[in-house]
């Protein structure tokens, strides 16, 4: 029989006789696994099933026209682009390859519920447009009722219509921003599906379109063309190409489809994923940790049976061979069920979708093959590099130590180790403090982040004797030799200790450190609303996303004839290129700007800006090397091209923007006009309740948006931090339980490993009461230590991201730590290890005492 075959019958042989001993390996590595399948394989379904929507609500269009430039402004994918005049699609219509040309006109409207809260944008758009009669042309199709034929009808979607409680008949507000009285008379689907996802669609006749939703009438977004019969897409786009104007290009329906497609669903997904597959990495680095743990007990629980086969003759290379096919053969038996796990979780999800309001494109799941072999790959890879350590150490042991009693691991701080640690630990310094204070660089800080987990890692076993006794010495107080015991055995190997709880310090370290940086957030969001926000009240928008339709540019000035206000002031958006570069602009009032807006130093006149003049940030003022005084060129979406003198030259920017035009310079260039916010200020005299009324009262006539006092506005500005952490928090209750595995795992074979020491503690006159909480304490002080570990490493790394984020950004962060979230966080720690420990600790309870005392 060859050595191969040999190590393999061993190694199979012991899985077999020791199948609990790999439980916690098992299920590591399958949580992990399926983790990581299922966001691939939901991944694929919700691409394929996005490509097929949007090809099948655009399959009648063969081509569309619109503005051939764009401008893009930082931080934003998709481009702002020029409209096309409407009177374009009768002169296309005479090209001979043309069946029809219908202009497409399209922008924001949000319909209020019949309960009076808007419906959606917190997120996706809230669209509002004209209804295409040819419903080839028109990705929208009618499910129920009829097209909108006169002023005030609308079609929703009928997604949109659910969410809101509105049916066929129902009259309601569409805020285009300023709020219009709608009577739905259809219903519509997008592709097949009742919606978009989560976006909103209303479709209005073209009267109202072009009068709700452009600034000027005779003005579209882009012209839709059906080709006539025999004519395929390019061939019409190369048709339409010679009659369309200077700055207008004709794409196929094709390219228009997959542009589209990316807009939603490409940038969508691959940021979705990407956030999975970072916490399915999280999971797979904690399983490391229990793996390694395992695998390190096993062989050292198996010094004497290795030596023996030593003896036996066989070679160093064939125990080590053994133990890795025991690894090899859990990761593939684990892999396999985890890649089924996986497509389980999402076939779950896309059942679970559309019951909370996110449609699932429908099909069948799409599997590809990088979905299959790659979480399989990953999976046997993770544990094979776990264990490869163990197997190389099992394949050192010496033939005699066959004549020795069974070796347990009880190495621990060694000056080596403490040497290579505290070497990690001067480098991780050494780099945070170069990427954070001296070069501000995140990636500088990245790696100094990394090298401060390797030496959290390293110095473990060197921490783990001081930190255990220090966290056990209530113990001794508290629970008397019972917890004396419980210290004593969590001390007894210190490396293990600190491999066991160095699953949880990772999980524990990653949920501080978004903890952490949250706080931060919210800090910062406070701190620039009192540092720049002088107003009393804030009318505003959505905080995030995409969503909502603004605020109507006549609520100001409505506001600033109450006689409880001084001052209001409405912040509008618009895009430019400034010398080349895109842009965001803030149209505002500058003379009420000041009044309601802390600037910090102003060199200039903000109120002296007229239709010929901007305002600069000071960053951007020095970037560009302007000052009061300078010119500079302003492109803007219409094609036009104009001159502005910089007259003012402001500090801060953080609510008001780098770049500020009056509504009079912003007017001939304008799209649909709506403001994102709106501060006033309070009359002298007038108190809060008294002028927040009158606020109220105003803003009920512009469609109801909410009025906030300076906190309130504060903290909704912070609301998307509170709904990442509840999704990050969920994410990493998975890495938790992958930890709770491994300290369960470790526990169950150390008392395998103690069986004859528990049977004696038994014959002496432990109970099994006793015997029980002595095990649950040992788990809970392992635990300790590894939250502990976890909030220390998760504390550092949220201040180097502060830190980092402050010194790469202009905008001032603000580092917090909020130490109610961090004590919870410890408390589900140390009860994670009260939990791990509770079988370990029946089944050491129910040994038998003879039994035991008779274990060799």
């Amino acid at each position: 029989m060859s050595a191969a075959r040999a190590s393999a019958r061993l190694s199979l042989a012991s899985l077999r006789a020791h199948k609990r001993r790999f439980a916690g390996t098992f299920l590591a590595v399958l949580l992990g696994v399926s983790f990581l399948a299922g966001t691939l394989v939901m991944g694929d379904t919700l691409r394929a099933g996005f490509d097929t929507l949007f090809g099948d609500a655009t399959r009648g269009t063969d081509a569309v026209v619109r503005s051939a430039d764009t401008v893009t402004t930082p931080g934003e994918s998709q481009g702002v682009r020029s409209p096309v005049p409407t009177s374009l699609a009768a002169r296309i219509e005479r090209v001979p390859e043309v069946a029809a040309a219908v202009p497409r006109i399209e922008g924001a409207g949000q319909l209020v519920g019949k309960n009076g809260k808007p419906i959606g944008g917190q997120g996706p758009p809230t669209l509002a447009g004209n209804w295409i009669t040819d419903r080839a042309l028109n990705p929208y199709q009618l499910a129920e009722g009829r097209a909108p034929s006169k002023t005030g009808e609308v079609v929703v979607n009928r997604g949109a219509a659910k969410r809101g409680g509105l049916g066929i008949g129902d009259t309601t507000t569409l805020r285009t921003p300023d709020p219009v009285k709608v009577r739905l008379v259809g219903l519509a689907r997008f592709g097949g599906e009742d919606g978009m996802a989560q976006v909103t669609y209303t479709g209005m006749t073209l009267g109202d379109a072009q009068k709700y939703l452009t600034p000027r009438p005779g003005e579209a977004a882009s012209i839709q063309v059906r080709a006539g019969p025999g004519t395929g897409q390019r061939e019409l786009v190369e048709a339409l190409t010679p009659v369309l104007p200077e700055g207008v290009e004709a794409i196929t329906g094709q390219e228009s489809a997959e542009e589209n497609t990316e807009m939603i669903s490409g940038q969508f997904l691959t940021l979705f994923t990407t956030f999975l597959l970072v916490f399915s990495g999280v999971a797979l680095l904690v399983a490391t940790f229990s793996i390694h743990n395992t695998f390190a007990i096993v062989v050292a629980q198996r010094s004497r049976e290795n030596a023996l086969l030593r003896a036996l003759g066989a070679s160093r290379r064939q125990v080590t061979a053994a133990t890795l096919t025991e690894a090899g053969a859990v990761a593939v038996a684990a892999s396999l069920t985890g890649l089924l796990g996986g497509i389980g979780i999402a076939a779950g999800l896309q059942a679970l979708f559309p019951a909370i309001g996110f449609p699932f494109p429908e099909g069948e799941l799409v599997i590809s093959g990088v979905s299959l072999w790659l979480p399989v790959a990953v999976g046997v890879l993770v544990c094979l590099a776990s264990a490869l350590l163990p197997a190389l150490r099992a394949g050192r042991t010496a033939p005699l130590a066959a004549l020795r009693e069974t070796a347990v691991d009880t190495s621990g701080a060694s000056r080596a180790r403490a040497r290579t640690g505290a070497a990690l630990g001067l480098a991780a310094v050494a780099a945070t403090l170069t990427g954070v204070l001296l070069t501000p660089s995140l990636w500088l800080a990245g790696l100094g982040a990394v090298l401060a987990l390797a030496a959290f890692v390293v110095l473990g076993p060197v921490a783990a004797t001081t930190a255990v006794r220090a966290l056990g010495a209530p113990l001794d107080r508290l629970r008397g030799l019972t917890g004396r015991l419980a210290r004593r055995n969590a001390l007894r190997s210190p490396k293990r200790t600190a491999a066991t709880a160095g699953a949880l310090m990772i999980g524990v370290a990653v949920v501080s450190l978004f903890t952490v940086f949250g706080a931060s957030l919210k800090a910062t969001m406070n701190q620039t609303v009192d540092r720049s926000f002088a107003g009393d009240v804030a009318v505003s928008t959505p905080s995030f996303g995409a969503g909502g339709s603004g605020l109507s540019p006549r609520l100001a000035p409505a506001l600033a004839e109450r006689p409880e206000v001084a001052t209001a002031v409405g912040l509008g958006r618009g895009v430019a290129e400034v010398d080349g570069r895109g842009r965001a602009l803030t149209v505002t009032d500058p003379a009420a700007l000041e009044r309601t807006f802390h600037l910090g130093t102003v060199r200039g006149d903000l109120s002296a800006l007229g239709t010929d003049g901007i305002a600069l940030a000071a960053p951007e003022a020095e970037k560009a090397g302007l000052e009061p005084g300078s010119r500079t060129r302003l492109a803007f979406t219409d094609g036009s091209r104009e001159t502005f003198t910089v007259r003012a030259v402001y500090d801060r920017s953080e609510l008001v923007g780098d770049y500020v035009l009056t509504r009079e310079a912003w007017a001939p260039h304008r799209a649909q006009d709506a403001d994102t916010l709106v501060a006033v200020t309070f009359a002298d005299g007038v108190g809060q309740a008294a002028g927040s009324a009158a606020v109220e009262k105003v803003a009920a006539r512009y469609g109801n948006p909410e009025v906030q006092t300076r906190g309130e506005y504060a903290e909704s500005s912070a609301a998307g931090i509170d709904m990442m952490l509840t999704l990050v928090y969920a994410l990493l209750a998975l890495a938790v339980l992958i930890a709770l595995l491994g300290i369960a795992n470790t526990l169950t074979l150390a008392i395998h490993e103690r069986t004859r020491e528990l049977g004696l503690l038994r014959a002496v006159g432990q109970t099994r009461a006793q015997l029980r909480a002595m095990v649950r304490w040992e788990s809970v002080l392992v635990a300790a230590f590894g939250t502990a570990g976890g909030l220390g490493l998760g504390g550092f790394l949220g201040w180097v991201l502060v830190a980092a984020s402050d010194g790469a950004s202009e905008s001032a962060f603000a580092f917090a730590l909020p130490p109610a979230q961090l004590l919870v966080v410890a408390l589900v720690g140390l009860a994670a290890g009260a939990l791990a420990g509770l079988r370990p600790a029946r089944r050491a309870a129910r040994l038998n005492v003879l039994g035991a005392i008779a274990t060799e």
